[in-house]
């Protein structure tokens, strides 16, 4: 086992290393400034259409509300929780500004994808719509680019089972153990059990269960995190200062904090960031593409939604609480340090944290099983549909079991692995996301006028 974590971590050094930071933070600021910061400006009309996409009649299997809910339903999970505490441990307060970074560029590459996702989606026999990466590079670019999307889709099938599995399976284990005293074994076999009870029902039966679920915790766990944020509200300023100053100067140990370099900082935020809001990795899009939706730009306006609910909001308070409440320097990491966190400020705060983890977890597992499902049925077909959710129920289990370390190395170098082709397709593609944008707000404005006018 030594000498695989020894060759994973080479990987991983590698592909997370400057270039994969700069490729990730160059694409989403390029994409920012070719769209006039229209990810940010038009933040308000995101989530006016958010609203009014709980019903739809465009070309589609879920509604636009119900798509972004399966995408935040992936991307909301242990990221949010156990990931923000360790990017944290690892590389200081700092690395949370790093995050905010990788969120706002992130929202851009976010709408990107979708719109992309939409305007390339195909039709399977089945009659379901689907899309993402691989489709948007095989009929969006030239022939001599279909390897790169034959090579997102064996990243994507196989770094679900690291992301969105056996992550998020460990993490709820660990955190049932320690708060309630459940067997980790115990926990593999029920989630294993409602996991293969929603998956026999495909994309709307996910669909409609994180549409449910979704809201509901995401409410839940945001009001818990600012309790304790009222509780040390005095340390707020304090706070944002320390996260600022430790993003661009080294922070020196102190309690059970090992100290970090600004790089520290940087490389942490940057690959948690990534990990927990996907801007940039390609599975978003995924979801979107199933949307009921026939205009590609307005999908895109609610996608980028996800990156800003999933960061600026959730994250935030999370890493907040962390830094508030002190916990950041007793020596503790990923979900045990959010849960301190909290319990120091708030009663049952632990107990919060765990209940939280495990729902997003499940939620997690349901949106990457559909993310991974379409990479494998575009490398296979859709006879392969079946198997793969019948493997994908089974390997819940084994990660409830598995070293938290590995697992965590294992999934984060094989996101900057599903990244690479992405990043690049958007790079290529982008003035084509530039020319639909254009063209959508000049008819947006047009009918305001001719409405006006009548």
């Amino acid at each position: 086992m030594e000498v695989v974590t020894d060759i994973v971590n080479t990987i991983n050094g590698v592909v997370w290393g400057v270039p994969m930071l700069v490729m990730i933070l160059g694409v989403g600021l390029y994409l920012s400034i070719g769209l006039k910061l229209m990810p940010i400006l038009k933040l308000g009309r995101g989530f006016k259409l958010l609203w009014s996409g709980r019903q739809s009649d465009g070309k589609g299997d879920v509604s636009p509300f119900n798509a972004l809910m399966t995408s935040l339903s992936a991307t909301i999970g242990t990221g949010n929780i156990a990931g923000v505490a360790t990017a944290i441990f690892l590389g200081g307060p700092g690395a949370l500004f790093w995050m905010w970074c990788t969120a706002l560029v992130g929202m851009a590459t976010k709408f990107s994808e979708a719109v992309l996702a939409v305007k390339f989606r195909e039709t399977d026999s089945s009659g379901n719509h689907i899309g993402g990466p691989m489709y948007y590079i095989k009929n969006g670019l030239s022939s001599k680019w279909a390897w790169l999307g034959t090579a997102f889709a064996f990243f994507g099938a196989f770094a679900g089972f690291g992301i969105g599995n056996t992550v998020q399976t460990n993490s709820v284990a660990d955190a049932m153990s320690a708060n309630f005293g459940v067997p980790n074994w115990v926990t593999g076999l029920v989630l294993m059990v409602l996991v293969g009870a929603v998956l026999m029902g495909g994309i709307k039966r996910i669909a409609e269960v994180a549409g449910k679920l979704v809201p509901l915790m995401t409410v839940f766990y945001i009001t818990a995190g600012l309790a304790v944020l009222v509780v040390y509200a005095d340390r707020i300023p304090d706070a944002i200062s320390l996260i600022i100053h430790s993003a661009f100067n080294p922070v020196a140990a102190q309690g059970g904090f090992a100290g970090a370099a600004v790089w520290a900082a940087i490389r942490f935020g940057v690959a948690r960031g990534v990990f927990s809001n996907e801007a940039g990795l390609g599975s978003a899009p995924i979801a979107h593409a199933a949307a009921k939706t026939n205009e590609p730009v307005k999908q895109g306006l609610v996608a980028m939604l996800g990156t800003f609910i999933d960061t600026i909001i959730v994250c935030s308070i999370t890493g907040l609480a962390i830094v508030v409440s002190g916990a950041w320097t007793s020596g503790e990491t990923g979900a045990a340090l959010t849960s301190q966190a909290f319990a120091h400020a708030i009663p049952l705060g632990n107990y919060i944290v765990a209940i939280a983890l495990a729902v997003f977890a499940f939620t997690t597992i349901l949106g990457w099983s559909f993310y991974s499902e379409k990479c494998v049925q575009y490398l296979f077909g859709e006879k392969a549909i079946k198997p793969f959710r019948l493997i994908w129920t089974i390997v819940v289990p084994i990660g409830a079991v598995s070293s938290l370390e590995f697992i965590w190395l294992l999934a984060d170098t094989l996101n900057a692995m599903m990244a690479i082709p992405n990043l690049i397709a958007l790079a290529l593609l982008s003035p084509m996301v530039f020319a639909l944008t254009r063209e959508y707000f000049i008819k947006q404005r047009q009918i305001k006028a001719d409405s006006e006018q009548a």
